[in-house]
């Protein structure tokens, strides 16, 4: 089936999300305060290493400035924040957990940024191999587990716009493959770990980002490599 490979990557974000919601129940709350700054780290660290995989420092610029113009216009942190409360209140009754909500943003944009979401979803709609996806969703669900675990049981949900964007790409793999060349991946990779890195930054408390404003960026350097 085409959709194998997106469908077992949701999944897998799910009962990730779902172990580390379970783990989070019995973590005293000051071994979850410093569980949170050591991902916090490693989340620092994946988007450093991402982002060195860009080899156009103006692309970059132009995709983080134009991106975030549109993103902030649009306000997709507001939107995506607004659907995380409003998940937490048709399924938690009652909760006032205020990490809901941070907790599905912020592992949405982990597990949908990157190259091998990208790279997966094609091999996936072009050649029906799932690789790529299956070895994405082994290190989704320990990475999902460890955020829910930090976070909140709002890290499960991130399962559904995965699920989403993967099939989305397998089903146009056809039509898109020929612009999603390997510089573009690079550059799309370089980008999405900026944002990589925010997120870490924000779990670390350095700094307050809207990350989810800067979600349009990794998708610009399709039209910006065309002419850098």
């Amino acid at each position: 089936m085409i959709l194998n490979g997106a469908l077992i990557n949701g999944a897998a974000v799910l009962a990730g999300g779902l172990a580390g919601s379970a783990l989070k129940k019995g973590i005293p709350e000051r071994l979850d305060r410093t569980l949170t700054q050591g991902l916090g780290l490693c989340v620092v660290f994946v988007g450093i290493c991402g982002a060195l995989k860009g080899e156009q420092v103006i692309i970059a610029i132009l995709s983080m400035v134009i991106g975030t113009l549109f993103g902030e216009l649009i306000n997709i942190d507001r939107q995506l924040t607004r659907a995380g409360y409003c998940l937490q209140s048709r399924l938690i009754r009652g909760s006032s957990d205020s990490t809901f909500a941070e907790s599905f943003v912020s592992c949405t944009i982990f597990v949908c940024v990157g190259a091998m979401a990208i790279v997966g979803s094609l091999q996936s709609g072009l050649s029906g191999n799932h690789e790529i996806l299956y070895a994405k969703s082994l290190i989704d669900f320990v990475s999902t587990m460890v955020m829910a675990a930090a976070l909140g049981p709002g890290a499960a949900l991130a399962s559904v716009p995965v699920l989403l964007y993967e099939a989305a790409l397998t089903l146009s793999a056809g039509a898109v493959s020929a612009f999603l060349t390997p510089p573009v991946v690079n550059e799309m990779t370089c980008v999405g770990s900026l944002i990589i890195m925010a997120i870490g930054f924000n779990m670390l408390k350095i700094t307050d980002i809207k990350v989810a404003n800067f979600l349009l960026a990794p998708f610009l350097p399709v039209l910006l490599c065309h002419f850098f």
